[in-house]
Order: structure tokens, then C-alpha cells, then sequence
């Protein structure tokens, strides 16, 4: 899988927030103002990339993700700890706890989750 650029990524977010959908829906869920025709075009490219998939209705193409968010951010962070952690989670969480990005109750919260092998609690 390869990794997108922040443009695919913003108009995969708008697909996954939505769901199945037209490119005016993806539009309204979009963080800045992107032109219809720039947002159809990245559409195109993803579709091409096999992360969507579309369907014509009528005359409108109707597009739904082909990889889950669940996936893609599984695959982005396995790839970011091998780019920057040596593939060591034990580093990269070390690297949040010296920059005060993980507080201790959190890091409680980690371990307890890693212990009882169970969800992270809100």
C-alpha cells in the first residue's frame, strides 16, 4: 500500500467520515475550501490507487472506500515506526514521554491495556 499525499488524505477522511458517497457530499466534509474539479481529480487518483471504488447511479459516479481508515492507519504507523523508530514501539513511545506527550496516568492506561490485552477506555 503506499502512502498518500495530505491532498488524497483530506478527501479520503471526507469518503470515510461519509461513507458511500458523490464528490459534492465528500465536498461539504472537506477541512478548507478545495474546488470541485481538484477534489474529482484526487477522487480519480485514489480510485485508480484501489482505495475506492465506484459505482454509477443514474449519472452520478458514487464512490466507497476500498481500505478501511482502520488500514490505512495500521500501515502508516507500522511504516512511520520503521522510518523513524528502528521498528521499536519501546522507542517511539519513549520519544512521546520525553517530548511530555504522554502523561503517566496515560501511560498507566497503556500498560493496563497491554496487560489485560483488552480496548483503550475513553
Amino acid at each position: 500500500m503506499e502512502k498518500l499525499t495530505k491532498q488524497e488524505e483530506e478527501a479520503m477522511q471526507a469518503v470515510w467520515k461519509n461513507g458511500e458517497g458523490h464528490i459534492k457530499a465528500f465536498l461539504a466534509l472537506m477541512p478548507a475550501a478545495v474546488p470541485y474539479t481538484t477534489l474529482a481529480s484526487t477522487i480519480k487518483n485514489l480510485e485508480k490507487k484501489g482505495f475506492l471504488s465506484s459505482r454509477m447511479i443514474g449519472n452520478v459516479n458514487v464512490y466507497q472506500p476500498s481500505i478501511s481508515r482502520e488500514a490505512y492507519t495500521r500501515h502508516c504507523m507500522k511504516r512511520f515506526a520503521a522510518d523513524y523508530f528502528a521498528n521499536s514501539y519501546k522507542e517511539m513511545v519513549s520519544f512521546f514521554i520525553k517530548e511530555k506527550e504522554v502523561s503517566p496516568e496515560e501511560l498507566r492506561r497503556m500498560i493496563d491495556m497491554i496487560e489485560n490485552d483488552s480496548e483503550p477506555k475513553q
